[in-house]
């Protein structure tokens, strides 16, 4: 009869179960996307704790968002190793440098500034200068950026010329702001996000009686999307470590989409560098999609640096529905219930992925709109379906698309795109211009109005102030939707009515979402809009770095798929002429 240790492992895969099994030394897990990494690293901790190699309190499972942090420690409840810990590494640094902070520097930690802006906005006026909203939050990215890159400034000043600038300012402003900040915070006792990690670093290097109270307490480390670990992070984890070595990386180098911030898929890959007698595992059998799903993200990824070459198990053990039917109960959608009154469908083997070009982003938006009504009309459930894009400005035309059909929507992990402050100024400076007589065609009055605003012809480097340009110029887009001979009153009216359009709750609705926010997330059906030369890959996307980073973005987007994956471009309209993305090419579909 099996033991409750041996009854962890059931279930789990050849590869899964090499991983549970293999409780101390080092071990990297290299996870494509579906093949069950969640599963393996929990069922390993489950497995030491239930064996007894593991003291609970004594493993640390880190991962990057509070999200996948409270799910892992759900999982590993729920395996009776309710005893270990799983945070995120800013959250276990602080709690460690609250603790140590009093007995080690006297009184209290200094206190966590909630967010950069604010106080870059003072910085920034006490040094005769004025910024606008998008270049102070560029200027918080840049600063981020150094620290997890473990910069000084004079470091940094000596790379300055490699970093993009925050509009407004020359190189040597940028350096004088960097110090500036420092002081304000030194002055103000505060530290920032960064800090934390760099101040419990610090201590631990310094203070050897710390360093061992922290060795004494974690044994065993897990460390989750080690792909996106910065250089600060993984400093932080080597002094955690110390001269020990029980620790296990779990990662994929085609998911690394957050190297502007620092992160580097390098400590992933050189894992075996670091620790010479390090065991590592590839989990290429995918659960989560169909076969042409997985067939058509290792086209994306082939020969790429880390690529791995994903196996579908779904295709051989249970074929996908039609999009609409309903689901067996051998898929992960076993017991959702069809929408009453749905057609019946017709049992298929595994659909192909699709691309449509369209002429305008409106036709793109309806095309997609009627695709899931449709799909909802056969069954699928709203809950079950996404819409991806490359940038959050996207999100309207699709919002709007779908609430016009009756659908309801949920924009993920962004600010509703007409609650933005500069679309709001945008909105408001238009509807100023709908006062005043005209005789110009519409789409130079409302060009003119959103220059007013900051909106130029060329997109902008900064991150912040790029996110701004896209928002505003999907705002002028959506002149080209008006129909012949309407005016900016017209035109005005209808922008009142999009901004005047609730969400309705989220209970049983579709999901619209930037893809940098959908990692992690899968959904049945899964629409990828936008991909057009220009819009996904991004514009300003012009080295082969940049464009790295965006085909791992593509192959996030591609794989968030079950079931169904659609993709679809837009040419640009009467004012662009855009090309399908290279990455529809490269994954063999055009």
């Amino acid at each position: 009869m099996a033991t409750e240790a041996e009854l962890v492992l059931a279930g789990l895969d050849p590869e899964q179960r090499l991983i549970a099994e293999h409780l101390r030394g080092p071990i990297s897990v290299l996870a494509g996307a579906g093949t069950g990494k969640t599963r393996a690293i929990t069922h390993r901790i489950a497995y030491g704790v239930r064996t007894g190699v593991y003291a609970p309190e004594r493993v640390l499972a880190v991962t990057f968002t509070r999200k996948a942090a409270g799910e892992l420690q759900g999982r590993l409840r729920a395996l009776g190793a309710d005893g270990v810990r799983a945070q995120t590494f800013h959250g276990a640094a602080l709690s460690q440098l609250g603790h140590f902070w009093p007995d080690v520097i006297g009184g209290s930690a200094p206190q966590i500034l909630p967010g950069k802006v604010a106080a870059l906005s003072q910085t920034v006026e006490a040094a005769g200068m004025r910024l606008g909203g998008e270049a102070l939050r560029d200027l918080a990215a840049e600063i981020e950026w150094r620290k997890t890159s473990m910069l000084s400034i004079d470091d940094y000043a000596a790379r300055i010329d490699q970093r993009p600038i925050p509009t407004g300012l020359t190189p040597q402003q940028l350096i004088d702001l960097h110090t500036r900040y420092a002081g304000l915070l030194e002055e103000r006792r505060q530290i920032d996000f960064e800090d934390v990690l760099v101040l419990l670093t610090g201590m631990l290097e310094s203070e050897p009686r710390v360093a061992l109270q922290v060795r004494e307490r974690y044994r065993f480390f897990t460390v989750d999307e080690y792909q996106d670990v910065s250089p600060l992070q993984h400093a932080l984890l080597k002094v955690w470590l110390g001269d020990r070595d029980d620790v296990c990386v779990v990662g994929d180098a085609s998911q690394t989409i957050y190297s502007f911030a620092g992160a580097s898929s390098s400590y992933l890959l050189r894992f075996g560098v670091e620790h010479p007698n390090a065991r590592q595992v590839r989990l290429e059998r995918n659960y989560r999609s169909v076969e042409p799903i997985v067939r058509m993200a290792n086209r994306l990824m082939r020969d790429r640096p880390g690529a791995l070459t994903l196996t579908a198990m779904r295709a051989t053990q249970d074929p996908a529905p039609e999009v609409g039917a309903p689901l067996t109960s051998a898929t992960p959608l076993a017991k959702r219930q069809a929408r009453p009154g749905a057609k019946p469908p017709t049992q298929t083997g595994p659909a192909a992925p699709t691309f449509e070009w369209f002429a305008s982003e409106g036709d793109e938006a309806q095309a997609v709109a009627g695709s899931i009504a449709a799909a909802i009309q056969t069954g699928t459930p709203a809950s079950e379906i996404a819409v991806l894009y490359r940038t959050n400005a996207q999100s309207a035309r699709f919002e709007d698309a779908l609430r016009k059909r009756g659908v309801g929507v949920r924009v993920h992990g962004a600010q509703r795109f007409f609650e933005r402050a500069d679309v709001r100024q945008a909105v408001m400076l238009i509807r100023g211009e709908a006062k005043v007589a005209h005789d110009r065609p519409l789409f130079q009055i409302v060009s003119d109005a959103l220059r007013a605003g900051g909106w130029s012809t060329r997109p902008p480097e900064g991150a912040a102030e790029r996110d701004k340009w896209e928002a505003l110029s999907s705002l002028l887009s959506l002149v080209d939707e008006m129909p012949p001979g309407a005016g900016i009153r017209e035109f005005s009216e209808e922008l009142l009515a999009r901004q005047r359009t609730q969400h309705e709750p989220t209970v049983d609705a579709v999901t619209l979402s930037a893809v940098h926010a959908a990692k992690g997330l899968e959904w049945s059906l899964v629409h990828v809009a936008g991909l057009s030369e220009g819009q996904f890959p991004i514009v300003h996307a012009v080295d082969e770095a940049s464009i790295d980073e965006e085909r791992r973005l593509a192959y996030v987007a591609f794989t968030r798929a079950r079931d169904m994956l659609r993709l679809s471009g837009v040419a640009g309209g009467t004012r662009a002429n855009r090309q399908p993305s290279r990455f529809v090419g490269e994954s063999g579909l055009i």
